[in-house]
């Protein structure tokens, strides 16, 4: 496949503000031509003081019109950037609603492939970095390109010779430009690269930093991370050093167009092909190139990381989406079936996760899903909210397939709570609405108290206003749980997914937990994956699952008698509680006993 040109890719970017930006450009010419007029004037007076009939009238004249240039100069540039920075943020904003947008429609495997420190690379710092050509690089790039042009344009008119010793320095310039240039591609691969790990393992740092301190891995113990920061650090000054060398050499060769011009001017002169004033005049405008073309190289190293930004970002946007139909379906059952459902995260039939997977889960009813880790329980819960879409087979709720329902009525039918639970940075409350964002105040409480919240929320000293972030520090687990619940009870959807959802919460919690749960749950179709048996014991039926297969299934009398990894499962639990409790006894003994020895 082509690969796209990303300057074509940075102009399409542009389109929601063309009009701002070919204004901008236009202005950024104007402001070039008034530019261009100072140069104009300056020959004139030099030509007037030069002359026998000297005129004050005439300098005067053209004093005024070099001031004018330097007006228009200065007036039609800041017009132009402030109209090409309207637009280039007006277009940052845009791409980062769209590659928000992207992930949110893009399968939650393709997502998750990406790194942490590329995603946020991308969202935050690359699509920040298309900011100078839009803003920047368009109109200023363009005068700075296009007043050099008319400047040797100018000196071709007064003299051809002039003009060819004016551009004398590019091709010295260009031969050490050329040597660093050689490998610069190569090393600024290489150097997003560094940059994409070392930003992951920032994040990974940052985000473990209670199991880092827990085990006492300070930043210079913890190897992957000091490891990571010395190598970037390493890499680019190495890069640095590998290139300072010609790319100053260009810098010091091409501002100095007297090299050329000078010699030429004066060899002119003495010749009598040129008169005084216009050698004065060619050796100013050979001057007026220098500030644009320094401008002009300084952004090559720009334009690579525009060039990344560009194509990083676009690749987010090209990203594939799920299939997704307009048209929302008429359901009015709410039983759930799976029929021959196969999958695989990469695709290929020797990875298949699930194989030849087919059950129902009836309307109103209580599915359980038990087995040994990695057997697949997790994808299929999964599945049915359709963060991917199936291999092979086919989901159905109320008789229709997933895949011809919107997504956004796929959510109205299915809410999914996990043992990880996010809380936004806002209050609590905000927290609890996002499960409903019209639902009023009164609505939001009572999913609160459903969930058992409101004991716990209450102690906090803003209540349902504290900051989630604050009261994150003061919440256990299971009490972050209970909000996650609240969440979905005001989402009230007619079928609900528990992913492990009281997996590692403590004796009392989970009591709290499973009250919220019966709140979610009356008279839903309930799908519950738990590795705590006793909590699935009274379900209508227990899936056994085991590496992507259906093993058995049935009601817990059914499989103890018939299944032996299911029973095997159960004696295991029950030996496991037995175990706790006996644990349990010996604390509360001990505490006991030291009351009553004091």
């Amino acid at each position: 496949m082509k690969k796209e040109n990303w300057l074509k890719i940075l102009l399409s970017f542009a389109k929601p503000c063309r009009g701002k930006m070919t204004a901008s450009v236009l202005f950024a010419v104007i402001s070039v031509a008034g530019g261009f007029l100072p140069y104009l004037g300056v020959y004139q007076i030099i030509k007037s003081f030069l002359s026998e009939e000297k005129s004050f009238d005439n300098i005067l004249m053209w004093s005024g019109v070099c001031l004018l240039g330097y007006i228009l100069k200065v007036l039609f540039y800041g017009i132009s950037t402030v109209l090409s920075h309207i637009s280039a943020y007006t277009i940052l904003e845009g791409l980062r609603l769209k590659t928000a947008d992207k992930l949110m429609h893009a399968p939650l495997g393709a997502v998750q492939a990406k790194s942490i420190g590329n995603l946020k690379n991308t969202i935050v710092d690359r699509i920040e970095s298309i900011e100078p050509p839009l803003a920047h690089m368009i109109p200023e790039l363009s005068s700075n390109l296009l007043l050099p042009v008319v400047v040797i344009i100018t000196l071709f008119s007064v003299d051809w010779r002039m003009g060819l010793a004016s551009m004398a320095t590019i091709p010295a310039a260009a031969i050490p430009m050329a040597i660093g240039m050689k490998t610069f591609n190569r090393q600024y691969a290489a150097y997003m690269k560094a940059n994409d790990h070392v930003n992951s393992v920032i994040v990974e740092y940052v985000e473990g930093i209670e199991v880092v301190k827990t085990f006492n891995q300070t930043t210079k113990s913890y190897a992957k991370f000091t490891d990571a920061v010395v190598s970037f650090q390493k890499f680019t000054l190495a890069w640095f050093q590998s290139t300072w060398k010609s790319m100053n050499l260009t810098l010091s060769i091409l501002p100095s167009t007297f090299l050329g011009t000078l010699p030429a001017g004066v060899a002119l002169y003495i010749s009598g092909k040129l008169a005084i004033e216009e050698v004065a005049f060619c050796l100013i405008l050979a001057m007026g190139i220098v500030g644009p073309l320094m401008k002009a190289v300084q952004f090559i190293n720009e334009c690579k990381s525009m060039e990344y930004g560009v194509k990083d970002a676009n690749e987010i946007l090209h990203m594939e989406e799920l299939t997704e139909k307009k048209q929302r379906l008429k359901i009015n059952r709410y039983g759930v079936e799976l029929k021959h459902v196969s999958f695989s995260y990469t695709g290929n039939k020797e990875d298949m996760v699930l194989k030849d997977i087919s059950m129902s889960l009836p309307e109103g009813s209580f599915t359980a899903l038990v087995g040994p880790s990695g057997g697949g329980k997790s994808t299929i819960a999964r599945l049915i909210a359709r963060f991917w879409d199936v291999t092979g087979g086919s989901i159905e709720i109320g008789g229709e397939d997933i895949k011809d329902l919107p997504l956004s009525q796929l959510s109205d039918l299915v809410s999914f709570v996990t043992q990880d639970n996010f809380l936004f940075d806002c209050s609590i409350k905000e927290n609890i609405g996002m499960g409903r964002p019209e639902a009023a105040e009164e609505e939001v409480l009572a999913a609160a108290r459903a969930a058992q919240c409101e004991e716990f929320i209450t102690r906090l000293e803003k209540g349902f206003d504290t900051p989630a972030g604050e009261a994150g520090k003061q919440l256990s687990g299971g009490e972050k749980q209970r909000i996650a619940i609240a969440r979905m009870i005001l989402k009230n959807t007619p079928i609900v997914i528990l992913d492990e959802a009281t997996a590692f919460t403590d004796p009392e919690n989970e009591a709290k937990i499973q009250e919220a749960i019966l709140s979610l749950t009356k008279g839903k179709t309930l799908l519950v994956i738990a590795h705590r048996l006793s909590t699935i014991q009274n379900a209508d039926q227990i899936v056994v699952l085991s590496d992507g297969k259906i093993i058995d299934s049935g009601a817990q009398k059914e499989l103890l008698t018939k299944c032996e990894l299911y029973k095997n499962m159960w004696e295991s639990h029950i030996g496991a509680r037995k175990w706790a409790v006996k644990s349990m006894d010996k604390k509360t003994y001990g505490t006991a006993k030291q009351k009553e020895d004091c």
